[in-house]
């Protein structure tokens, strides 16, 4: 679901597994190993959740830390 009531987008899982996958070797051809640390700054949406699939699906440690921090907070989180 999107911020907006009502407003939701739907993703069938043979989409979110394309996606994910695609996402995935992204990364990869970035040089994002097993082992690598990720941060994914977004908002909660269908391509958040497919980064966050991808980098456990080629092992990379992954934290999330969506929209909305100050510079400060988002470097603690990082």
């Amino acid at each position: 679901e999107k911020d907006e009531p009502g407003e939701e987008v739907r993703v069938t899982y043979r989409e979110l597994l394309e996606l994910t996958c695609r996402l995935g070797n992204t990364l990869k051809r970035q040089g994002v190993k097993q082992g690598d640390r990720v941060t994914i700054y977004m908002p909660p949406c269908p391509l958040a959740v497919a980064s966050m699939l991808a980098c456990a699906r080629i092992g990379a440690v992954h934290a999330v830390v969506f929209a909305g921090f100050s510079a400060e907070s988002l470097a603690d989180r990082i």
